[in-house]
């Protein structure tokens, strides 16, 4: 049995890669409400601390080795150190991808079976087969992640397609969207120009959209106070980019940079009705993805994302 202090202990076990930290690298971020105060005009709940430090989110690997796969590009050789960890990353990913967990958008209540999360799952797999196969992990046997990829993207094309709706739906066996839906294109699971993502495209415009090139994350609850997302609209931006469509493209892009502040800096949302900045302000991940979407504008023929010279049948199909 593993011991380690209480405040270093993941929920999960001590080698799980959890979504957050504290700043001196704590795992545990035990959150709390401070009733005496209160945020700009008025917001409340006001808490410390963060409850989403306890959340499975299986993105997590994926990300980790989509970042490896693209800092290889300017590289020809991986460090051996790296090469346990990596594996470890995979091997949570083969573990986990079939259980429910809390999103990206990190949702307070049951877990669910996210497409997003599958997705990334299937991204995990996908790079360290591609590291392989560009003679980066030589010693690796990857015969069953190269299976497990292939069945991920068949369930996703299967239980995360909704053909009523003609749509890429948020959870399996659902008819809900979201703007995370986007990034089947951006991580090259299926193409922007492709039927499926075409209609997954519109259903979100029509669902989702706010007008002048913005989008919620996904629907707002009756009377709630959801902003749109403003790296939803930059999401946007690539996918037509993507797909062809640089006109349109462009149109999105324009909409989105005159949403920045005097400053040219950008919130997390925005409330669509004044223009007001809601959220964290300024927010990076805004920031990161609107130089992607100029990125992209720019240069539209030079990939941002995984691509390889072979790809699998089953991500083809989507």
């Amino acid at each position: 049995m593993t011991h380690c202090q209480p405040a270093m202990c993941s929920p999960f076990g001590i080698s799980d890669l959890q979504i957050m930290y504290g700043i001196d690298g704590e795992r545990a971020l035990t959150e709390r409400t401070l009733d005496h105060l209160h945020g700009y005009e008025g917001a409340r709940p006001v808490r410390i601390g963060n409850a989403a430090y306890s959340q499975r989110q299986h993105d997590v690997w994926g990300a980790v080795l989509d970042s490896v796969y693209l800092h290889t590009r300017s590289r020809d050789r991986l460090d051996e150190r790296i090469w346990p960890m990596l594996v470890r990353q995979v091997e949570a990913a083969l573990a986990h991808w079939r259980e429910p967990d809390h999103g990206l958008w990190e949702v307070r209540g049951e877990p669910r079976h996210f497409l997003y999360s599958k997705l990334m799952c299937w991204v995990a797999l996908d790079r360290l087969v591609g590291l392989h196969e560009k003679g980066l992990l030589p010693r690796i046997s990857v015969d069953r992640y190269r299976q497990t990829r292939d069945v991920i993207a068949a369930a996703v094309r299967e239980r995360g397609w909704n053909a009523r709706l003609g749509s890429y739906v948020s959870t399996f066996d659902g008819d809900e969207l979201d703007a995370s839906l986007l990034q089947l294109s951006w991580y090259r699971f299926a193409p922007a120009d492709g039927e499926r993502m075409r209609g997954t495209f519109a259903a979100i415009r029509e669902q989702l959209g706010a007008g002048d090139g913005l989008l919620y994350r996904y629907r707002p609850a009756p009377g709630g106070a959801e902003g749109v997302f403003l790296i939803a609209s930059a999401w946007a931006v690539e996918h037509l980019v993507r797909a062809g469509e640089h006109a349109e493209a462009r149109r999105w892009f324009d909409a989105l940079v005159g949403h920045a502040s005097g400053l040219d800096l950008f919130a997390e949302e925005l409330d669509p009705a004044s223009g007001a900045a809601l959220g964290n302000f300024p927010q990076a991940f805004t920031h990161l993805g609107v130089v992607n979407a100029a990125l992209s504008l720019r240069d539209p023929h030079v990939p941002r994302r995984h691509e390889t010279g072979r790809r699998s049948a089953s991500a083809e199909a989507a």
